[in-house]
């Protein structure tokens, strides 16, 4: 403090900035140097991981080699989202027509899959990840699942990020079975809302997703979240998902602060 005019000095300032600096990360530094506002984040971003197979061609590869530097890529962008502040975190990791792949591919994406929620588990506590999935997983291989289910038990307590892995997913197979979630408790015709439906969703307490980002260019939806993404913000990039990186998920949230949400109304 200046004693002779009362003002804080040149030299407390500055500490005061260095002291705030040192609570934001390295991403959130560099998200407020390109303009991105920490106030106004997405609070639930998804995505669609496109773009496997096409990189692993490109390379001369085989596409279950894009798929695993694709998890790769997943593992970055987790830690990416959590550190810049992102609550929630939905990726479609295989979709309910997925299983018209090649079997040697389909079988290989799910031995990937549950090696990775083996493998990543410890490292997702330590770091308070929260996991979740949505999808029918009592369909898929049982090894899977109970890696699954042991994931979300181990980590129900935590307070981070929530990851959802949407597995064996179809966002028509979602409405389909809260339709009949609603038929089996016997709801009256004219007690059906929006709001009742989205209760009976496999994720009912997670809030819409604010921002979708889609990998590799392909212009579609390709029946992820259809219910919940009604008034979402999508980004598409051409880059392909195993070389997604954090520069590309910053431009994807500046993207996003960067438009006018209206949700159908008029906005002056």
């Amino acid at each position: 403090m200046n004693q002779k005019s009362g003002l804080p000095s040149n030299t407390s300032i500055l500490q005061d900035f260095n002291t705030e600096s040192r609570r934001l990360n390295v991403l959130q530094t560099r998200a407020l140097e390109l303009g991105i506002s920490l106030d106004s984040l997405p609070k639930h971003l998804a995505i669609i991981m496109d773009g496997n197979g096409r990189w692993a061609k490109k390379k001369g590869l085989a596409r279950l080699l894009g798929h695993r530097e694709g998890y790769r890529t997943l593992r970055s962008v987790l830690l990416n989202a959590s550190e810049l502040g992102i609550e929630y975190l939905t990726v479609y990791a295989f979709s309910a027509e997925n299983w018209r792949r090649p079997e040697d591919e389909v079988a290989g994406l799910m031995k990937l899959i549950e090696t990775a929620a083996r493998d990543e588990l410890r490292a997702m506590h330590q770091n308070n990840v929260r996991i979740h999935v949505a999808g029918r997983i009592d369909q898929v291989p049982e090894g899977l699942r109970k890696a699954l289910i042991h994931g979300i038990e181990t980590t129900k307590s935590n307070t981070g990020i929530t990851f959802t892995l949407a597995i064996n997913y179809g966002g028509r197979a979602e409405i389909v079975d809260a339709v009949k979630q609603i038929v089996k408790s016997g709801v009256e015709a004219e007690s059906v809302s929006e709001d009742l439906i989205s209760s009976f969703m496999y994720n009912p307490e997670h809030p819409e997703p604010d921002l979708m980002v889609r990998t590799a260019g392909e212009m579609r939806w390709s029946n992820f979240l259809i219910w919940q993404s009604a008034y979402c913000e999508l980004y598409v990039t051409e880059v392909p998902w195993p070389e997604f990186n954090a520069d590309e998920l910053l431009k994807g949230v500046l993207t996003f602060q960067q438009r006018t949400r209206k949700f159908g109304a008029v906005v002056e």
